[in-house]
């Protein structure tokens, strides 16, 4: 095993790469293979892995008995393990997957599955042979069928740099993916990491950076640059792309269901390339695709700016989850307690292969209950946006996110809108001043330079006049559709939608600091009954997900679109009511 120190490392690092220079049959020669075939009950050999820092111990393990085509592609070895490091961990522990098993000196497969609720000391060993496959991927692989009471060891996901209220929140979010996280430190520092080697500790890091998220295992085989760990499964999502790194365990905690080791993620020393369901597979100074993401947090009340950096795993699945959470648990750090406030938020999405190639919103938050929460939706709404587009795949190259906290209640409510002439002529301009109710303060208006369409016929005119966060009566009486007298005539979908018509559709949406006032259009079977639709203004109250054009970056800028008028507060707005306007017909 070559360690490297300050003193010795140039001369180490030499020795290395000789090392790898050599012939890969040199390399495979030292190590010999035992089949299942050969494998009889009663014989005993030993394993390794390592349960505390990063020296590899060995435990002793004794073959019950050979389960035929029981496993993912094939056969699973039963065994029953012992020895001191067994009995101090209380049996085979959650993070042991990987552990290297070797009979009369010949590696025989890796300790990978446990039985549940019953003897922690029996498990069962995936063969060599099955693992080794996973470096000529692509193979047929089938879903595999365990034994009854049999479960592949869970894989401890170890989160360090994050608070209490973002693990809690990991939690929920990683639960589809029955990852369970644990909070733990960094790596102790003047820790001397070794080459990978069978039963040295590995991890699968999703994110790193001033916040870390991994998974912990076991080696069991190296050959040149090449990989094999866990025995099972990580996700069982076959060719992927994650950070491979050393691992540094602090302990293994017995318990009645489950033991486990408790560790972190080290620095990355390569990529992990496959997750199947006899292991994972990966190589050595390769690293993979990642999102790099800077967060900036103010707290306006204790002037405290949290500052960090963080990249993710390239995974659609698991990036948009991964990267709101961060971005949550910098807020959390930074206001460091919990409840309501008001939060603006801006962010920017620069990526390949998506229209415009850079994507910028700002909005502003208030929450009675968890203002770290509400601030991060509309990043999370973008981020799924991006990696469940149907049309192709997004290449994240950069993501910057600005917030800015406040304790107190930003909020105002509209009380009441009419316009300054109650008769206009198609393309004139009616200023519609709005009455607002600010929280515990004096009303104060605002003006909205309304223009009449162009195109609108004579007769009287409805505009709705709401916060951009509350939900458009339109929308609200589509929801309800059927309800109410007459039908409601809905514009029917376009047939095909392109990835930047997603785009656009997102980019008219309202911000929640907006006054909004837009025609109210409803065709019934009643003409006469046009323009008077009822609803429950308690139900309109719902933020409303949206990304803006590039180039609106101002939460102070004013929108126009015909048949729609949009100005920015300093407010979020609640809240709506209708105006009616009589439109003139045009003499020719």
């Amino acid at each position: 095993m070559i360690y490297l120190n300050q003193i010795s490392k140039r001369c180490c690092l030499v020795l290395f790469a000789v090392l790898l220079l050599l012939p890969i049959s040199v390399t495979h020669a030292a190590t010999e293979f035992m089949s299942v075939d050969e494998i009889k009950p009663g014989m005993q050999g030993i394993a390794k892995t390592v349960v505390a820092g990063t020296k590899i111990e060995e435990f002793g393990v004794e073959v019950i008995g050979v389960m035929k085509n029981k496993g993912a592609s094939g056969d699973l070895i039963l065994v029953r393990t012992y020895g001191d490091l067994i009995n101090r961990t209380g049996g085979i522990a959650q993070g042991m997957s990987g552990s290297p098993v070797y009979i009369n000196n010949k590696l025989v497969g890796a300790i990978a599955f446990g039985w549940s609720l019953t003897d922690h000391k029996v498990g069962m060993v995936t063969p060599i042979a099955d693992m080794l496959k996973l470096w000529d991927m692509p193979d047929p692989y089938n879903d595999s069928v365990l034994p009854p009471g049999y479960e592949p060891l869970s894989t401890p996901l170890m989160v360090s740099g994050f608070g209490e209220n973002a693990v809690t929140m990991l939690q929920t979010k990683l639960k589809p993916f029955n990852l369970v996280p644990y909070d733990v430190g960094d790596v102790p520092e003047g820790t001397v990491f070794g080459h990978l080697e069978p039963g040295s500790g590995v991890g699968v890091e999703l994110v790193r950076g001033d916040v870390s998220v991994g998974a912990l295992g076991t080696v069991t085989y190296t050959e040149g640059d090449k990989v094999l760990a866990f025995g099972h499964p990580f996700l069982r999502k076959g060719n992927v792309g994650y950070f491979m790194t050393n691992a540094y365990i602090f302990t293994t905690v017995s318990g009645l269901e489950d033991s486990f080791k408790v560790g972190t993620t080290g620095g990355p020393v390569g990529e992990i390339n496959q997750d199947r369901s006899t292991g994972i597979a990966g190589k050595l100074d390769k690293y993979p695709a990642v999102v790099p993401i800077r967060i900036v947090v103010t707290d306006n009340d204790t002037g405290k700016v949290q500052d960090s950096g963080v990249q993710v795993v390239q995974d659609e699945q698991l990036f948009p989850v991964l990267s709101a959470t961060t971005v949550f648990n910098v807020i959390d750090k930074a206001m460091d307690r919990t409840g309501a406030g008001t939060a603006k938020i801006s962010f920017e999405i620069t990526a390949r292969n998506m229209p415009g190639e850079t994507l910028k919103r700002e909005n502003m938050f208030y929450s009675p209950d968890n203002i770290g929460t509400a601030t991060i939706s509309e990043f999370l709404d973008a981020m799924n946006i991006l990696a469940s587009n149907q049309y192709n795949p997004v290449d994240i190259m950069d993501v910057k996110v600005n917030v800015a906290i406040d304790k107190a209640c930003k909020v105002a409510d509209i009380m009441e809108a009419q316009p300054k002439k109650m008769t206009a002529k198609p393309g004139e301009k009616v200023d519609i001043v709005v009455k607002l109710k600010p929280f515990r303060g004096e009303p104060v208006t605002q003006v909205i330079p309304f223009v009449i369409p162009s195109d609108q016929p004579a007769g009287p005119l409805t505009l709705e006049v709401r916060g951009g966060g509350v939900v458009p009566l339109l929308q609200l009486l589509a929801q309800q559709q059927g309800l109410g007298e007459g039908v409601l005539v809905l514009k029917p979908k376009a047939k095909e939608q392109k990835f930047d018509d997603v785009i656009q559709e997102f980019n008219k949406r309202d911000r929640n600091n907006e006054i909004v006032a837009e025609v109210l259009d409803i065709g019934t079977g009643d003409t006469t009954g046009a323009n008077k639709v009822k609803k429950n203004n308690s139900d309109a109250k719902q933020p409303q997900s949206s990304l803006l054009p590039s180039n609106d970056s101002a939460l102070s800028k004013d929108k126009q679109a015909d048949g729609k008028k949009s100005v920015a507060t300093d407010y979020v707005i609640g809240g709506d009511t209708q105006v009616v306007i009589n439109v003139e017909k045009i003499k020719k």
